[in-house]
């Protein structure tokens, strides 16, 4: 059902939205990968081409305005579903944590994904077609050191619920994925930041949390899926 599907995926370069790009190929959807990362783009795009996808890069820096709303323009191809996969995190007390940092979660975690959704929206309603909001465990429920990252992704949710409710009749479908811990570039970082031991084997694979989004995706126009948490077991 999604062979041919245009889909347009933010953070493609690696984790999760490489993961799904990965996944969508084998589904032969149309791909177009935006990431900051332009050899990795490219990789993943001769990877996605060889299982008979097509797949387009774009190197773009979320947190910019203005390029933003200029990529948004020139996108001329018709659009079925939006992903947004690209985030940051950084750890931190409210005590100690660095503002700066709050201000870099917020405009990639939320800003970002807001505006992005807000140039094509049109696009979307014209085709019924999709929006995914690759949100995580901490926007359900904060932890200690977590919280500017939490307050972004308990923002996400809230414009993913409200989106929802907006386009209520209207065909488009929105969804929320709450992955846990998963194995990541992401969570090397964090482990780092934490100062522990760094063991990809003991996560969710980003292969789950993509089949995951792939089965949601797929769902005829007579069901939803909402919200969905992809934990690991145990």
């Amino acid at each position: 059902m999604l062979s041919g599907k245009s889909v347009l995926i933010t953070g493609a370069g690696s984790g999760i939205g490489r993961a799904l790009t990965l996944a969508l190929a084998q589904e032969e959807a149309s791909l177009h990968l935006v990431g900051r990362n332009e050899a990795a783009l490219a990789e993943l795009a001769r990877r996605a081409r060889s299982w008979g996808a097509e797949a387009r890069t774009y190197t773009l820096e979320l947190t910019d305005d203005g390029a933003v709303r200029a990529f948004a323009g020139a996108f001329s191809v018709p659009l079925d579903i939006l992903v947004h996969s690209a985030g940051m995190v950084a750890l931190g007390t409210v005590k100690d944590a660095d503002i700066d940092d709050f201000d870099a979660q917020y405009r990639l975690n939320v800003r970002a994904p807001y505006l992005l959704t807000q140039l094509f929206l049109g696009r979307l309603e014209q085709v019924k077609g999709q929006v995914v909001f690759l949100n995580s465990g901490a926007g359900l429920t904060a932890r200690a050191n977590w919280s500017a990252y939490a307050a972004s992704k308990h923002a996400l949710k809230a414009v993913a619920d409200s989106l929802r409710d907006e386009l209520r009749g209207t065909g488009v479908r929105v969804l929320s994925v709450y992955p846990g811990r998963t194995a990541s570039p992401m969570q090397a970082s964090v482990h780092k930041q934490e100062g522990k031991p760094y063991d990809p084997a003991k996560f969710v694979q980003p292969e789950d949390v993509a089949a995951t989004i792939v089965s949601a995706l797929s769902l005829p126009p007579t069901a939803e899926v909402t919200d969905v948490s992809v934990r690991p077991p145990g």
